[in-house]
């Protein structure tokens, strides 16, 4: 009897979709903060790899000289518009002011450029207290979005690219909560914000879920990403698991049901702390739990993920073995092994981020070690 193996496409689908894969997918992750030392490098892979940017074809190439499976992260291809809202910037150095003028006054954030890493970083939010919550909404509510033609095209073209050896997952915003925490309000002005403005985050909440509503429909239209990427950074270090009970479980079933609506699958970016969320995101609709972070950078092995979120929720499990000492490669591989075995022979797949301060060869072992434990028994 003739067995049909399946596309490397066709085996991620399977294993998203809670179903048995022929073998464990591993797929490799480039973007500008995690991107492979130069060091050792293929001169025609680091000609290759020599500017990496958000949404560039960075991670089919590296992908691809790894040998492992392809899940591209590409920026949803939508264009926003501010109706009434007005925006300035005034650049000095490296120093980027931008303040916003609404009806309901002005908010300014403060970032500074790094160019050691070629990164903004935030060092003023834009709220600052309760009284910006209203005009952070008339920010949202203001906003108008449509598909961006090139962005399209380069989708398509993507798409095109990577044929069968890999899907495509679009990114886009998190959840109101893990924007606020990230982008709009810094951790400590949003624990004050949960203490003494409850009714207020409500009500800024609701304008930023139809907000975000709006870009998941118009990217669920395109039909070359096969899952969508809710990218919140969840973490226990930022929200407590009441925050986000309260605040985020009607929103990601209402994503998650207009995802499956338009035939795609719904993931939850969560690169933190997590352990005491699982049992949250069990109760969603969510399919997969996307940059799934195990110790010793995480807090749960990829063993109790799976009991705490059940058959229904996939596992994206970052290798974080890449991050660590790989001087002892018999320690590692025992350590790979175990993790392997966690895994199971469904739901988990891996994901190799590359890594700055490790070398080619050091990546290129670990991804031949990841390679060959995910096919044993296939």
């Amino acid at each position: 009897m003739v067995t049909i193996m399946p596309t490397p496409r066709e085996n991620l689908l399977l294993t998203l979709r809670h179903e048995r894969p022929k073998w464990i997918p591993v797929a490799a992750h480039v973007d500008p903060y995690n991107q492979p030392h130069r060091r050792g490098m293929d001169p025609a892979l680091a000609e290759a790899l020599r500017e990496v940017r958000w949404s560039d074809e960075s991670t089919v190439i590296f992908s691809r000289y790894l040998r492992l499976d392809i899940m591209d992260l590409f920026g949803a291809p939508l264009r926003v518009e501010q109706r009434r809202v007005t925006q300035a910037q005034e650049r000095q150095g490296d120093v980027l002011v931008s303040t916003w003028h609404t009806s309901a006054g002005d908010l300014r954030q403060v970032q500074r450029y790094s160019p050691g890493t070629g990164l903004w970083y935030t060092q003023e939010h834009m709220v600052k207290g309760k009284e910006d919550l209203p005009a952070l909404a008339e920010v949202f509510a203001d906003q108008e979005f449509s598909l961006d033609p090139e962005g399209v095209a380069a989708l398509r073209n993507r798409r095109e690219l990577i044929g069968e050896d890999g899907i495509i997952t679009m990114s886009l915003p998190g959840t109101p909560l893990g924007q606020m925490v990230r982008v709009h309000a810094g951790v400590e002005t949003i624990a004050y914000l949960w203490a003494d403005a409850r009714q207020e985050l409500h009500d800024l909440f609701a304008v930023m879920a139809d907000n975000h509503e709006r870009q998941f429909r118009l990217a669920a239209q395109l039909a070359e990403a096969e899952a969508l990427v809710s990218m919140d950074d969840t973490s226990t270090t930022t929200q407590s698991p009441a925050m986000f009970a309260e605040f985020n479980l009607g929103y990601t079933d209402r994503l998650a049901d207009l995802c499956h609506g338009a035939g795609k699958l719904y993931m939850h970016h969560s690169c933190g702390l997590i352990r005491d969320l699982l049992p949250l995101y069990r109760q969603t609709r969510m399919d997969a739990v996307h940059a799934f972070t195990i110790p010793p950078l995480g807090n749960v092995s990829i063993g109790e993920g799976k009991a705490a979120l059940g058959p229904g929720i996939a596992i994206l499990a970052g290798v974080v073995q890449l991050f660590g000492d790989l001087s002892d490669r018999e320690r590692v591989r025992r350590d790979l092994e175990r993790m392997f075995a966690e895994a199971g022979e469904n739901n988990v797949v891996f994901w190799l981020a590359a890594d700055p301060e490790k070398d080619m060869e050091e990546t290129v072992w670990l991804a031949e070690e990841c390679r060959r434990l995910g096919r044993i028994g296939s």
